[in-house]
């Protein structure tokens, strides 16, 4: 798909940065006029005789009415983000303003650029693969180190790295077996089965570690949702108070205070996590509202992505236990926090539950062990830090193509077991490089391109 141009030799426009007031407004133009453009609404030098990666102070001007005070930078093709020549106007933050200028590089010959569609020419031009190209949008959306991190890394091509060696290793067995159908009568083979079957080997084992990478994938780019709950007046409000570090939740002796769900979000170790402080979970409530928060409750720690069961220290033991038992049942990921060790002594607390494994001891009210709270609900949803270097699947279009691409492997793996001749072989083989083009954009098309680069922000 890519090199494909047919209907992409207009000039686009578009602000690039956020709509608002601001110190100053960047408007980018991209195609075969973009200098041309810039160049008639620039009086004060030729634009076109100018080296690219230049930049140049003067005014813009709509006939003799001066509308900025601009610096203008100038990206000639290919070295330029879209391939094609680029210019960009730096001018005064004003929305007037820089709608002004808009307007008159439309009446020039622009048009105003859809969403994406400047790093979809950067695709098209061969600046960019698909899945680098999706990485800037990861990129523009992160909002954690750890989300930049796996952005950057596969902006630099770590992702498509590992793919292009997937497929390059396909390829040469692919034309091997395609070169053996040719000679079919001769019954020859050029693919040597058992060094293709160790190799088919690695790169299921290369699949499969990308496919598990994606729920930490997931978790880095959508963050976690973690469902606080437990008894009334087991001390949740408390706690997302402590974890916030403000007082967020109404917090009172009084069972049942919390009547709904409160949602807020907070950063540890570069892992959002939206806390979600539920009511009282008890079955018995005369209270018609209080049992509407109740069901609210259960329905969050069904979608939790983590539950953060607490309970009083005070709680008899066999409780604890029949609890514990109930969470694996319903095959939840679940952290039980005993709570309130202010009001008994730390060590006949966890005397009293050594019999049950992994509680966390706290005192919400104390701040007491919070810390250690934190780490274990990082441990409960990642395993180790996030590296620059790691090559973490984020996009859920990724996983679902890995997925094919696993499975064309393991039919691959079997045919070799069973000894199938070369063109069903071909068969499953072309099936997985199918699925990896579509990952990088070697095999895509129109409508689903813009699906994709529908989701971008206008102006990138």
């Amino acid at each position: 798909m890519q090199g494909k141009l047919t209907g992409w030799d207009d000039t686009i426009v578009a602000l690039a940065t956020p709509p608002g007031v601001g110190a100053i407004g960047i408007i980018r133009l991209s195609g075969n006029k973009a200098i041309n453009i810039a160049n008639d609404l620039f009086p004060s030098k030729d634009l076109e005789q100018q080296a690219s990666h230049t930049m140049h102070v003067g005014v813009i001007k709509d006939k003799e009415a001066i509308l900025d005070e601009v610096v203008i930078s100038i990206f000639k093709n290919p070295r330029s983000y879209t391939g094609e020549d680029v210019v960009e106007i730096s001018g005064h933050g004003s929305p007037f303003v820089l709608q002004q200028i808009i307007n008159v590089c439309i009446q020039q010959g622009a048009r105003l650029a859809k969403p994406g569609e400047f790093t979809q020419r950067a695709f098209l031009k061969g600046k960019l693969d698909l899945a680098q190209a999706e990485a800037v949008a990861d990129l523009i959306a992160s909002n954690t180190q750890a989300s930049q991190k796996t952005a950057l890394h596969n902006i630099r091509g770590g992702f498509s790295s590992k793919l292009k060696e997937l497929r390059e290793q396909l390829l040469k067995f692919s034309a091997l077996i395609e070169l053996e159908l040719d000679f079919s009568q001769e019954d020859v083979e050029f693919a040597d089965r058992k060094q293709f079957y160790e190799l088919i080997n690695e790169l299921s084992k290369l699949t499969d570690q990308l496919i598990s990478s994606f729920r930490l994938g997931n978790v880095i780019k959508n963050g976690v949702s973690v469902a606080i709950v437990g008894k009334p007046n087991a001390g949740k409000s408390t706690l997302l108070n402590a974890l916030l570090q403000e007082d967020r939740a109404i917090v009172s002796d009084i069972p049942g205070t919390t009547r709904d769900t409160i949602e807020e979000i907070i950063n540890i170790d570069s892992i959002l996590f939206r806390l979600i402080d539920t009511a009282g979970i008890r079955h018995h409530t005369s209270d018609i509202i209080e049992s509407m928060g109740v069901e609210k409750s259960l329905d969050k720690m069904k979608t939790a992505d983590l539950v953060l069961y607490l309970f009083d220290v005070e709680e008899e033991i066999k409780e604890i236990r029949s609890l514990q038992e109930e969470l694996k049942k319903r095959e939840l990921n679940f952290l039980l926090v005993a709570n309130k060790t202010d009001k008994q002594d730390e060590a006949i607390a966890k005397d009293k539950f050594s019999s049950v494994e992994n509680i966390v001891f706290i005192s919400a009210k104390d701040h007491k062990h919070l810390e250690v709270l934190k780490e274990r609900m990082v441990d409960k949803v990642i395993s180790g830090k996030v590296q620059p270097e790691d090559t973490i699947v984020t996009n859920a279009r990724h996983y679902h193509a890995l997925k094919e691409v696993a499975r064309s492997l393991a039919d691959i793996k079997k045919g070799l077991d069973d000894k199938l001749a070369g063109d069903l072989l071909a068969l499953d083989i072309r099936r997985g490089l199918h699925y990896l083009g579509e990952i990088t954009g070697e095999i895509t098309n129109e409508d689903q391109l813009d699906y994709i680069f529908s989701k971008f922000c206008i102006g990138k």
